[in-house]
């Protein structure tokens, strides 16, 4: 079964290797959101990309879900010794990444040639791909103003209160090369329990991928479980636009694109209203606390493609 799954955060992460465990590197194609790159102590910082590739090589800290696993801080310290802004948090192993990334880039290479090359050192078989190597901006629009994903999440620790977003470049932004092929020769593509408005909709604002998507079989994981993200400013992000954050709601947020939608038990209520709409639905536990429920879930999703959306 060719599948295309679009992931941001850690539980996109989480189940884009759920899938790599599940299918072989030339079954599967991983497509990350890189709405929340930004650039800081002049280096180019790609957190998605960085989450998703380090869960996949088994570098991830499985705490956090982020960053490395056995990171020291000699160089955040010393740099909060010296006055400098330490907001955004960089490990030493971490900032080797960002460190080769950014002299690459400076030497010609794409963001889709230096993370393959990344991917390959890190022994990950599987194709990762950044939505796009142009560059695309999230801005979240708040209360104190407009923000860039990172100052929202990470500076100020998601207290704003959302009005809105843009995705500044997505428009004029290109698919990076391979991203369009492989969504039309899915078979499925899978919508990672992401965060919807800041993880999945970038890559849907990218030139020519809503289109691409809209004659896929799409099914999207619900980040909501009871009303409420596991992980995130999901559920306040909805509740703050006026949207009550359920399962629903990221249902009809995907609207048209959606042929299945996959979420838990506990909100298994919400079943019925869901299908009324002519989704097909897969309830089951979705929380994934270690790889091996990973690894169940992505068998069960790949189970529901097959026996409820395939040929």
């Amino acid at each position: 079964m060719k599948v295309v799954t679009l992931a941001g955060g850690v539980g996109g992460a989480k189940l884009a290797d759920g899938l790599a465990r599940c299918l072989s590197p030339q079954d599967l194609t991983i497509v990350v959101n890189t709405g929340d790159d930004f650039v800081h102590f002049g280096l180019k910082i790609c957190p998605d990309l960085d989450t998703v590739c380090y869960t996949l090589a088994g570098l991830a800290n499985p705490e956090t879900g982020w960053g490395r696993a056995g990171e020291t801080w000699h160089t955040l310290n010393a740099l909060e010794a010296l006055g400098a802004p330490t907001w955004f948090q960089l490990g030493d192993q971490d900032l080797a990444t960002h460190l080769e990334r950014t002299r690459r880039l400076a030497e010609g290479e794409t963001l889709s040639e230096v993370t393959q090359f990344f991917c390959q050192r890190w022994g990950i078989q599987h194709r990762v791909l950044p939505m796009s190597d142009d560059v695309v901006q999230t801005v979240v629009e708040t209360d104190l103003g407009d923000l860039s994903f990172q100052e929202y999440f990470v500076k100020y620790r998601f207290e704003p209160s959302v009005r809105g977003f843009r995705f500044e470049g997505a428009t004029q932004a290109t698919a990076a090369p391979g991203v369009l092929e492989a969504i039309t020769s899915s078979e499925i593509v899978i919508f990672c329990p992401s965060n919807p408005w800041v993880s999945i909709d970038p890559i849907l604002a990218v030139s020519g991928v809503r289109q691409a998507l809209l004659r896929a079989k799409v099914i999207a994981v619900s980040p909501i479980v009871g009303g409420k993200a596991l992980k995130g400013p999901a559920a306040k992000m909805f509740a703050e636009i006026g949207i009550p954050p359920s399962v629903q709601a990221v249902a009809l947020h995907y609207g048209s694109l959606l042929s299945g939608f996959v979420f838990d038990r506990l909100d298994a209520a919400e079943e019925l209203e869901i299908r009324s709409v002519g989704v097909r639905t897969l309830v089951t536990d979705t929380v994934m606390k270690n790889p091996a429920d990973r690894q169940r879930l992505a068998t069960e999703i790949l189970t529901f493609a097959q026996q409820e959306l395939l040929p």
